[in-house]
């Protein structure tokens, strides 16, 4: 298993600085109350939040569910919402700290926009953050329509990271960005594509299957 570049300051920094706060006292002999007991547990806790960072930021193996007629989840988590609208279906998908946090292609074809959208940090469970946070907005077009995934940020998750741009040739389950810390993944779908997904339920990125390409 892999980790992502961009949980290595969160990963190695703390984990160096836990470390020598717990080992350095002992070495250099230092018996006052401070050295020897409160900077040693100041490190262990630093330790401990660079090992939730290392599986926090992990970038695991897996099989992509590939199919011309499929849509796959762009994301890892569990949908909070599945509304039908006029032209639309749209799903929107909570990231909890405990998900894999990297996004994926839900299906082939050109990302034809790539959009931040400045905005504030609501919880991701607040009606109001798939429309009022900060979020990059991927378009990604192909003979079967327009797919839109937005990677929503929210209150702890205070950056979302692209890796792609306007433009790239993006095949099923392609990684395409990152969300920090947890928060929320919205996908909308051309009316046409059938899904049979339900709030409470469990995607993976790349392999579960959202949705049906008639």
């Amino acid at each position: 298993m892999s980790v992502l570049k961009e949980g290595y300051p969160f990963i190695f920094p703390p984990l160096a600085a836990g470390l020598g706060l717990v080992i350095i006292p002992r070495l250099a002999g230092l018996e006052a109350a401070v050295f020897y007991y409160i900077l040693p547990a100041l490190g262990i806790v630093l330790v401990f939040f660079a090992l939730f960072c290392l599986f926090f930021f992990r970038d695991p193996a897996i099989t992509i569910s590939t199919g011309e007629n499929h849509v796959l989840s762009p994301c890892n988590g569990t949908v909070i919402e599945v509304r039908k609208e006029e032209n639309e279906t749209i799903i929107r998908i909570f990231l909890s700290v405990f998900n894999v946090h990297l996004q994926r292609s839900p299906v082939k074809g050109k990302l034809t926009n790539l959009e931040y959208k400045k905005g504030r940090f609501l919880m991701a469970f607040n009606p109001l953050a798939h429309s009022l946070n900060e979020q990059n907005i991927f378009t990604i077009e192909n003979e079967h329509g327009r797919f839109t995934v937005s990677q929503v940020a929210g209150f702890l998750a205070r950056r979302c990271v692209s890796w792609v741009k306007t433009g790239d040739q993006l095949k099923q389950g392609d990684k395409i960005g990152c969300i920090k810390f947890g928060s929320q993944v919205d996908i909308c779908l051309p009316k046409s594509v059938g899904t049979a997904l339900r709030s409470g339920e469990t995607v993976r990125a790349g392999i579960t299957i959202i949705g049906e390409i008639p």
